[in-house]
């Protein structure tokens, strides 16, 4: 029993009130200046000016052969580097077309679905396993295995002194947000943080890979304690347990997990650890390892990126549509009535208004995305456990009815496959998973893969990434200030 708190079973910091302020937030008092000074026609041109400028003409893309977002005009990427660390193929290009392929994920050369299966089968847990694949660029040996896990294990503690700087920042509608600050918080207890010597950056990484669950757990911790205006309550550190053990530890807490559900989202880490060099928040850490920076900012910006709903908080967000569709829809197996909310979905009027059905379609898949298609398969063995098979079939019911709609309300011709987002939500929720722990989960576990491509560039390409961009304004001749009255926005 905890003697500063009854009750508490697990020993661990208690952080009050007066040592934290994160149980004590309060919101900017100074008003945005659009707020507190308004928006007279004066202040027009600073809002809006951009908006007519910036307004590319689409013609202009195709006439300088512009590849916007990095794509080439058949929607495939554009080729900007070579890596040995993992390989997404989800079409093929013949005379110079797209021509859709089953999709396949491989990871230093061997397929995601042998890693998986292999770990499975053998009841282990596998995370682990991969991430060392990914940093080395080989499978572990028993030793080597046993002694990568005892490493991340040495560094599951956070710095002494960190939580009574830490949990200050923990204040925020956003987790991810709170693990970018705690990232770079790290940047200031490491004593040679610029150090970017092979040593250090392996070290950095197996830090990161230890401290970030707890990180996150702490965070999460702080939010529902601020709500419920109670004591902060920090995890205490387990010995010995996985990554999907460790999650679902300082998640669950006295409430405990099965090895099934730590098995199931083992599954989940192995599936995000890595997904090509192009992805938004792997190109990012790359474009900002390649300048030379330290390893904490290069994943501090990665976890920014992660954070957008374009890209990671897509798993947040069909979550939140797939509740929202079971909410609206009253008989599940109703294919008409759920035809006729998902029209109203992508007809701009349900759900965000936004017109898109998360968890369907993607930037390389054409025809099957292999991280859904084993979620799925290990995904239903939980379902069964734990009696929610008809929630899974209305998820399935909507991958299969909603790319015929995207084609028929919206006109897209271009290939739409399932994407892992539209089962991770499920999976997550069955294991407890809070939402807003969703998109950090995903963070974690993608750790290995930033790791993997930063040492790639840092010591591969050695090259600062540096495009163009080409410009299409006109010379305008200077107007002193006293003769630009009625000239405005000319």
């Amino acid at each position: 029993m905890d003697k500063f708190f009854p009750g508490n079973t697990r020993q661990g910091p208690i952080l009050y009130p007066s040592d934290t302020s994160a149980l004590g937030n309060v919101r900017d008092a100074y008003p945005m200046p659009s707020v507190g000074l308004g928006r007279p026609p004066v202040s027009d041109q600073l809002y809006e000016g951009f908006t007519h400028v910036d307004d590319v003409p689409a013609e202009l893309y195709q006439k300088y052969d512009v590849k916007r977002g990095l794509r080439n005009s058949d929607g495939s990427g554009v080729l900007v580097g070579l890596t040995t660390v993992s390989n997404v193929h989800g079409y093929n290009k013949v005379d110079g077309k797209v021509v859709p392929d089953e999709g396949k994920l491989t990871l230093r050369g061997y397929d995601i679905a042998d890693l998986v299966r292999a770990a499975q089968s053998e009841n282990r847990f596998g995370y682990e396993e991969v991430s060392y694949l990914l940093l080395t660029g080989n499978l572990p040996t028993t030793a080597q295995l046993d002694d990568y896990r005892a490493r991340i294990d040495s560094r599951r503690n956070l710095p002494e002194g960190y939580l009574h700087v830490f949990p200050r920042t923990t204040a925020s509608p956003s987790i991810m947000n709170v693990l970018q600050r705690s990232t770079l918080l790290l940047y200031s207890f490491d004593p040679n943080p610029d150090d970017t010597s092979p040593e250090h950056e392996i070290d950095v990484a197996i830090s990161l890979l230890g401290r970030l669950p707890r990180v996150a757990a702490v965070a999460h911790a702080a939010s529902i304690a601020q709500k419920n205006e109670e004591r902060l309550v920090v995890p205490p550190v387990r010995e010995g347990y996985s990554m999907a053990e460790t999650v679902l530890d300082v998640l669950r807490g006295d409430e405990g997990f099965t090895h099934d559900e730590a098995m199931l989202l083992d599954v989940m880490l192995m599936l995000h650890a890595e997904h090509g060099g192009g992805n938004n928040s792997t190109f990012t850490c790359r474009v900002l390892s390649s300048s030379g920076t330290d390893a904490y900012s290069a994943y501090a910006a990665a976890i920014g990126a992660l954070k957008g709903p374009k890209h990671g908080g897509a798993n947040y967000k069909a979550s939140e549509m797939i509740t929202d569709i079971a909410y609206h829809v009253k008989d599940w197996n109703d294919d008409e009535e759920l035809a006729a909310y998902l029209t109203k979905i992508l007809q701009k009027q349900a759900f965000d208004k936004t017109g898109l059905i998360y968890g369907l379609g993607h930037a390389v898949y054409t025809k099957t995305d292999p991280r859904a298609m084993l979620v799925k398969q290990y995904a239903q063995h939980l379902a069964r456990q734990k009696g929610v098979q008809d929630k899974l079939a209305l998820i399935e019911r909507v991958e299969a009815m909603g790319p015929k709609l995207m084609r028929s309300v919206r006109g897209i011709t271009k290939p739409i496959s399932t994407n892992i987002d539209l089962y991770t939500g499920f999976v997550y929720s069955m294991l407890g998973v809070p939402r807003d722990m969703f998109t950090p989960i995903f963070a974690i576990a993608r750790m290995s893969g930033w790791a993997a491509h930063r040492m790639e560039e840092l010591y591969g390409s050695g090259r600062i990434i540096r495009p163009a961009y080409r410009s299409y304004m006109q010379a305008r001749d200077y107007v002193p200030l006293d003769e630009r009255d009625g000239q405005a926005g000319e």
